[in-house]
C-alpha cells in the first residue's frame, strides 16, 4: 500500500497540473502578441484581482512611452491603431504618449471618428446582451472595484457601447480580445484618465497611416 504522505503528495502535484492545464487552455494564444493576428482565447474575470505590478505579466515593448508620431492631428487627440495594438496621445511636435492595449477580436474591430463623452473612476458594469450569451456565467450588473473587469477608469466613446477602460487582466494587452472596447492596464489609463477631458478627439484606425 501507499504512504498516507506520499498518496497526499502525489494528488496534490496532480491538482496543480491540472489547474495548469486548464488555465492554459482557457488562455489559448494564437500569434505573437501584438501581430495583426495575435487573438486572445480568454473570458472575462469578474472578482479576480490585478497584481498590483501590472507590468509584470506585458511585454516591455507595449508599456507606457513617450515615442516619435507623425500626425496632423492636434495635440490632445487620441489616436488608436487597432492593427498595432497601441493608443496614441498626441502631445505635438510629432510626439506622443504611446500605450500598450487589448482591442477586439475579429468581427468586434472597427473605426472611426468619435470623441469622449464622459469619464468614470471604478467604473461599475453591466455587460450587454450578446456578452450575456456567450459567457453566461457573467453578472448582470458588476459594482466598480479591483475585481471588476472595466478596471480602475473608463472613458465613454461617443455614440457607441465601447470604452477605454482598464483590466484585471494584464496578460491581455496587445492581443485581440475584447468585444470592441479597448483596454489598458490599470496604472496605464489612471495615467490617460488624468490627461484627458470630456470632448476629446478619438480617432480609431484599422491600419497604420504611412
Amino acid at each position: 500500500m501507499m504512504p498516507s504522505t506520499f498518496k497526499t503528495l502525489t494528488f496534490a502535484a496532480l491538482l496543480q497540473v491540472g489547474v495548469f492545464a486548464f488555465a492554459s487552455a482557457a488562455s489559448a494564444q494564437v500569434g505573437p502578441r501584438g501581430a495583426p493576428g495575435a487573438v486572445m482565447d480568454i473570458d472575462d474575470q469578474p472578482g479576480l484581482e490585478a497584481p498590483q505590478d501590472d507590468y509584470a505579466q506585458m511585454d516591455p515593448a507595449f508599456r507606457r512611452q513617450p515615442v516619435y508620431f507623425r500626425t496632423t492631428e492636434k495635440p490632445g487627440t487620441i489616436v488608436i491603431h487597432t492593427n498595432e495594438r497601441f493608443l496614441y496621445l498626441v502631445q505635438g511636435d510629432n510626439r506622443a504618449m504611446r500605450y500598450g492595449i487589448g482591442v477586439g477580436r475579429d468581427g468586434f474591430q472597427w473605426s472611426g471618428l468619435k470623441s469622449i463623452e464622459r469619464k468614470s473612476e471604478w467604473p461599475d458594469w453591466t455587460p450587454p446582451p450578446e456578452m450575456i450569451q456567450r459567457q453566461p456565467y457573467l453578472p448582470r450588473f458588476m459594482a466598480g472595484g479591483p475585481g471588476n473587469p472595466m478596471g480602475a477608469r473608463a472613458l465613454y466613446i461617443s455614440g457607441t457601447v465601447y470604452r477605454i477602460h482598464g483590466t484585471n487582466q494584464p496578460q491581455t494587452i496587445g492581443f485581440a480580445v475584447s468585444s470592441g472596447c479597448f483596454r489598458l492596464v490599470n496604472s496605464d489609463i489612471i495615467d490617460l484618465y488624468g490627461r484627458v477631458p470630456v470632448g476629446t478627439k478619438v480617432v480609431v484606425r484599422q491600419q497604420a497611416a504611412l
